[in-house]
């Protein structure tokens, strides 16, 4: 064969390496997902937003302080109108106290009134008489749970009073109060509540056993016709019991 046949004989072409699939993912550039540059475009909007926004605070802001600086008058009536207010609420609120107190040192009940109250209202009287006679903090603690005592009160000598209310509607020819209901008195008023005067009151009578139960351990009964006298006229319940026990400290202003 003559060297020219041998130099026009083509040259094999050349292999190219095969690449597998893994490899041509590796060498594509990946893609960032679409949503990734309006995310960033919302965050600088956002921040253009909010810096808007805190300019025309502070714009607002000097503007106010400018214009009280150039009429220093405004600061000194708005000060003035608020200390005017509340002077007239604190004024207000020591009126209502002192007629809230006129109210209650002329507060009188007649036995018809109070025949016509619901046993709560009963209760609210009960509390309201012994504010009138000085117990300015009194309550009413009557309910579900209340362990035997539905007033309570502390006198203007330091003893807790610890009151039972028992309404009857039909007055004295009502069911009389007997020894249960002295029984769960006996049992709360002093180991629970830690009553000084143990009281129970009724618009109604007692039954003779309850007095003599009543008397064996220190209770004191309160029954229609003491009740008129109480809530009828101006003397303190203490001063229409007997055998109260002695005071723990001097009357106030005494």
């Amino acid at each position: 064969m003559s060297p020219r046949s041998r130099s026009t004989r083509r040259s094999p072409a050349r292999r190219q390496p095969r690449t597998s699939p893994a490899s041509r993912r590796r060498s594509t550039p990946r893609r960032r997902p679409a949503s990734y540059r309006p995310r960033r475009a919302f965050g600088w909007e956002q921040a253009g937003l909010l810096l808007l926004v805190l300019a025309v605070v502070w714009s607002l802001v000097v503007g106010a302080l400018r214009w009280l600086a150039a009429h220093p008058w405004v600061p000194i009536v708005l000060l003035l109108v608020a200390a005017a207010a509340g002077g007239v609420w604190v004024h207000r609120r020591r009126e209502a106290a002192r007629w809230n107190r006129v109210r209650e040192q002329g507060l009188r009940y007649a036995m018809p009134q109070i025949d016509a109250l619901h046993h709560r209202q009963f209760e609210e009287a009960v509390r309201d008489l012994m504010r009138r006679d000085g117990c300015p903090e009194a309550i009413r603690v009557g309910g579900a749970g209340d362990n035997g005592a539905d007033v309570k009160a502390t006198d203007p000598f330091g003893r807790l009073w610890v009151i039972q209310c028992k309404h009857r509607k039909a007055g004295l020819a009502g069911s009389a109060v007997g020894t249960p209901d002295l029984h769960v008195l006996n049992g709360t008023g002093r180991p629970v509540h830690n009553g000084d005067v143990v009281v129970l009151v009724t618009n109604g009578r007692f039954t003779d056993k309850a007095v003599a139960f009543a008397r064996s351990q220190q209770l004191h009964l309160v029954d229609r016709h003491l009740l008129a006298r109480w809530a009828a006229g101006s003397t303190p319940l203490w001063e229409l019991l007997s055998a109260v026990p002695s005071p723990r400290r001097p009357a106030s202003g005494s």
